[in-house]
């Protein structure tokens, strides 16, 4: 991939630009494999997921800077200066149009940036999510509310500006901190959720919702998921820290366990997932889907069966979490990490499981970044 911002020095995210595609994947299968040698022997791994190495990302986190009459759509340098990444050659196409098309409103909108070093102005950040039916989520980051009344005002003419849209919010962030988001949003649509179809399911994200930025290798993964869950054939699963319920959602949409159930501790994620399931095909009426809010170690101890366990942690990993899988009734556990060094110490401290099966897949090409399913066996 051949990137202008990275060759002018403007930005250096993407830490491997330049580097063959086929180099990075090689590179990164043995670097993982290596971390986790200890737990996974070389034959057990499958081969790469990847996708296409530059134009990926569903999702475009834009820090708004310089001024009312020339605003840059990026990054932040590190004098808190704006650096305008509006053409990214990482976004989807259809993100691409959307940012483009977003950034010529605001302009005309005269908005007024938020100034890091002043703190001063309102604006703070655009977050614009894609979906593969063409639509987006577009959220405007603010300092207070003053200029929620005219970005109102301005609906109509953002919905014509940036076709395809379905989602409008306001997030509030008062403080001067350095964060995406506060805790406050205000919606501006009827609709509150974007719908975000993955190979037979259509799973709702809403606005504070995690989803993977790679949503052909997101698919890929959930598909993995799916196919190794049907051969473990298991009656109870339960899925922990679920988020909007891909992994629950793709095995209850086997149809096979009698029981599916998701715990997640964002209010927000359990409710997505909970209109994800009603909607959900093919699933037998006395399937039981369900999802709450909680914390994952109790939803271990609270003494329910469950034969098949799936976490999706932070790069944190599990932590003392692998205790309690270790004194559960689970004969299998999915682990999806993003963090191979985090996820070889919860390995040590789950000594009566093994891997089965394992594959990496690269939802973030030009870096080091990583997600790794594995399956494991008690």
């Amino acid at each position: 991939m051949q990137c202008d911002y990275f060759d002018a020095g403007t930005c250096r995210s993407c830490t491997l630009m330049g580097q063959p595609y086929d180099a990075q994947l090689i590179d990164l299968q043995t670097t993982v494999a290596a971390t986790l040698s200890d737990h996974v022997a070389e034959t057990h791994w499958d081969t790469t997921a990847y996708g296409p190495e530059s134009h990926f990302r569903n999702k475009a986190k834009l820090a708004v800077a310089g001024t009312r009459q020339a605003p840059t759509f990026g990054i932040l340098d590190r004098g808190g200066h704006g650096v305008d990444l509006r053409d990214c050659g990482l976004y989807e196409p259809g993100l691409h149009r959307a940012v483009v098309r977003l950034a010529d409103f605001v302009t005309e909108l005269g908005l007024t940036p938020y100034d890091v070093t002043r703190r001063s102005g309102e604006l703070k950040h655009l977050i614009v999510t894609h979906s593969p039916d063409g639509e987006s989520m577009i959220r405007f980051v603010l300092r207070s509310p003053g200029q929620l009344g005219r970005i109102e005002r301005a609906l109509p003419g953002l919905l014509e500006s940036v076709p395809g849209t379905r989602v409008v919010s306001v997030n509030l962030l008062p403080e001067h901190k350095a964060a995406l988001e506060g805790d406050e949003e205000i919606f501006l649509t009827s609709e509150q959720a974007l719908p975000m179809r993955l190979n037979d399911i259509t799973l709702h994200l809403r606005p504070r919702s995690f989803f993977q930025t790679n949503t052909a290798v997101a698919a890929q993964l959930y598909r993995q998921a799916q196919q190794w869950i049907s051969q473990v054939a298991p009656t109870n699963v339960l899925d922990l820290f679920c988020g909007v319920g891909g992994f629950a959602l793709h095995a209850a949409a086997d149809a096979r366990p009698a029981s599916v159930r998701g715990v997640e501790i964002s209010a927000e994620a359990v409710a997505s997932a909970r209109l994800s399931a009603g909607q959900l095909p093919g699933r037998a009426a006395s399937g039981d889907i369900r999802f709450e809010t909680g914390d994952a170690t109790g939803a271990l101890d609270d003494g329910l069966p469950a034969d098949l366990v799936i976490v999706n942690p932070p790069r944190r990993g599990i932590g003392e979490l692998a205790d309690a899988l270790e004194r559960s009734g689970a004969s299998h556990v999915l682990y999806s990490s993003c963090n191979s060094t985090s996820l070889a110490t919860d390995l040590d401290r789950l000594p009566s499981f093994r891997v089965a099966d394992a594959r990496l897949f690269d939802m973030f090409p030009q870096t080091r970044h990583h997600e790794v399913l594995l399956l494991l066996e008690r």
